[in-house]
């Protein structure tokens, strides 16, 4: 199957649906795989050589790579060592006839998920397929609840900032207040909109969020507010 085509398909599946992409020049193998994958409920695209999948546009659904580690071009170590920081939801399980313990270690520890030696068990590959997707959705749902918290945190005013670094250091209003050289009643008002806008209702849930976003530590807040 062509990455066109393989798209096409998908649009008609749906474009939530989880994709398994194959990278390995058997071509039997990867029809088997496609069939397989297909029947177990997935979308899947299909590729004879790491360059050829390095020329499809990442996706924005969860996925999984399952990998051959000879390939013509580049190895599938060496495509693992390509794609790992730029698709971090992608988890990657290698497939190969002629595995060796130092190939194994070395896919593991750059974060394979599994190493299958062929001829495997079809539950065995389904299994880490289906840990893979839940490991990629997982992953994706991450990235998307911090960009809405980075969002809602750009949202705030240089001073709201302040107000909201010294606030979840430990300080009460009033010493907030003599902090920023601003009445209580001011930094009441600040406060209250940082929970609006970063739409929370509590200081341990404005805690969390500000540790989340890495705001709290040793910087001055007057610098955090110039941001």
């Amino acid at each position: 199957m062509t990455p066109a085509n393989a798209i096409e398909g998908r649009r008609g599946a749906g474009l939530t649906m989880p994709i398994v992409f194959v990278v390995d020049d058997d071509i039997s193998v990867r029809e088997s795989l496609e069939a397989m994958v297909r029947q177990a409920g997935f979308a899947v695209e299909t590729f004879a050589s790491a360059r050829e999948f390095l020329e499809r546009p990442q996706v924005q659904v969860a996925n999984c790579l399952v990998l051959d580690v000879g390939l013509p071009d580049l190895s599938g170590l060496d495509l693992q060592s390509a794609v790992a920081h730029e698709r971090t939801d992608m988890p990657i399980i290698f497939i190969t006839g002629c595995g060796d313990v130092p190939m194994t270690v070395r896919a593991m520890k750059a974060g394979a998920v599994e190493f299958l030696t062929k001829p495997f068990e079809v539950e065995t590959l389904l299994g880490a397929i289906r840990g893979a997707i839940e490991r990629s959705q997982k992953v994706l749902s991450e990235a998307a609840e911090m960009r809405t918290l980075q969002e809602r945190y750009a949202s705030l005013s240089s001073r709201e900032r302040e107000v909201m670094t010294l606030v979840v250091s430990g300080l009460l209003n009033k010493q907030v207040g003599g902090e920023l050289g601003i009445a209580e009643i001011t930094v009441k008002a600040h406060r209250g909109q940082v929970m609006r806008k970063m739409k929370i209702r509590s200081l341990a849930e404005l805690v969390t969020i500000a540790t989340r976003l890495h705001l709290t530590g040793p910087s001055k807040p007057t610098a955090l507010g110039t941001q």
